[in-house]
């Protein structure tokens, strides 16, 4: 305890009417083992042998994994027994409800190994790969599944927003690894990451706005001027605002939806009719229940022979040979073009010999252009009259 103020220091201070603030000394005694060189952040491991008796009660944590995932967790169950008892937990896995449940045995040593084990079977039954998952025993690792189903209502609108998480070729997602330094798996409606609680919160956001119609792209691109920032020291103590890019929202405008309006009829549609009312029509209501069930009987006979039949035919189709288109032969194309090559070999022949021999040059050429006249002309009486006068008035 401190002593008391001198009666002079408690008077001069009484003057104004206000008592004398006592120092607060009880927090501020010196700590001989809190040094500067100590780190209050470390997360110091937890050793086999720190926990003095073992657990006093029995924890356990169970989870649903889907049926596709059944094979692939029967062949790495051997494997996960055998890690989980490294730190004294036992598991097991139920095929006919689809759960695994993890618990706490008395040699469990460690106290946060079962919370551990329970998000080792949460990222099991979401499709993480075991090599990948049994790194969630390690202290500076952690997991988030992150639930993207329930943000949107229509089908096709949440299957384009995820796609645009994962990018053409895993692209994006690949990005969003390396920015942050943590695993990121998209299953069905959810997405699986797993790092450090820094790179976590921001996977996070993430995720968040682009299932909220914000392309991952604006917080890519905000990631890499950061980074690039905190490598230069002297803009540690300075604001980051002006580096960092603002995206202005913009509608775009769609297209209306014309609604067109159905035309109502005065009168209610009729009612459809009842079971009974049908029968009562086709007469089967006043049937025997022997007869109604010899009808039945024929019908059901009917369509299976009519089914048979479309069978059979769909069969005999695979039987049925093609249509061959009729191909020209071979020989009368060749005689065509032996008798091409004789009338050619003719003709250039007879060219040979006019040149050699000009009077009967002049001769084939007479006759060349007589050829195409056909029938002779028939000779006039006056040209058959050897007369010389009328030939020359002609002429």
């Amino acid at each position: 305890m401190s002593d008391p103020p001198p009666p002079s220091a408690a008077a001069a201070a009484g003057g104004d009417g206000e008592k004398p603030k006592r120092p607060k000394r009880n927090y501020r005694k010196p700590k001989p083992w809190d040094t500067d060189d100590i780190d209050h952040w470390k997360i110091e491991p937890f050793e086999k042998g720190a926990m003095s008796s073992p657990l006093l009660e029995e924890s356990s944590f169970a989870t649903l994994f889907p049926r596709y995932r059944e094979k692939y967790l029967r062949e790495t169950w051997p494997l996960v027994t055998k890690e989980l008892a490294k730190h004294g937990v036992a598991c097991e896995l139920n095929l006919r409800e689809g759960s695994m449940t993890v618990k706490t045995t008395r040699k469990t040593w460690d106290p946060w190994a079962i919370m551990n084990a329970r998000d080792f079977i949460k990222l099991l039954s979401r499709s993480v790969p075991f090599q990948q998952a049994v790194k969630i025993f390690q202290d500076d690792i952690a997991c988030d599944i992150v639930k993207i189903g329930n943000v949107t209502r229509n089908k096709e609108r949440f299957v384009k927003r995820r796609q645009r998480l994962l990018g053409p070729h895993g692209q994006t997602l690949k990005a969003i690894e390396l920015l942050t330094d943590c695993y990121v798996l998209v299953q069905g409606n959810t997405v699986s990451c797993m790092g450090a609680h820094k790179g976590l919160k921001i996977v996070r956001r993430i995720i968040d706005d682009t299932m909220r119609n914000i392309h991952p792209i604006y917080n890519i691109k905000q990631l890499m001027i950061k980074r690039e920032l905190a490598k230069d020291p002297a803009m540690a103590e300075q604001s980051w605002d002006r580096f960092l890019p603002k995206f202005k929202k913009k509608n775009v405008q769609r297209k209306k939806v014309k609604i067109i309006k159905k035309k109502r009829s005065l009168y209610p549609p009729a009612p459809t009719p009842r079971k009974v009312d049908l029968e009562m029509e086709t007469g089967e209501f006043f049937m025997k229940e022997e007869e109604r069930k010899e009808k039945h009987r024929q019908e059901k006979a009917e369509r299976k022979k009519q089914k048979e039949e479309e069978r059979q035919e769909r069969r005999a189709e695979a039987f049925i040979a093609p249509k061959e288109k009729k191909r020209k032969s071979s020989r009368s194309s060749s005689k065509k073009q032996e008798q091409e090559e004789d009338a050619a070999f003719k003709e250039s022949v007879r060219k040979l010999k006019d040149k050699s021999d000009p009077s009967k040059k002049s001769k084939s050429s007479i006759e060349t252009s007589e050829k195409p006249e056909g029938k002779k002309r028939k000779r006039s009486s006056s040209e058959s009259s050897g007369h010389p006068s009328k030939r020359r008035k002609k002429r």
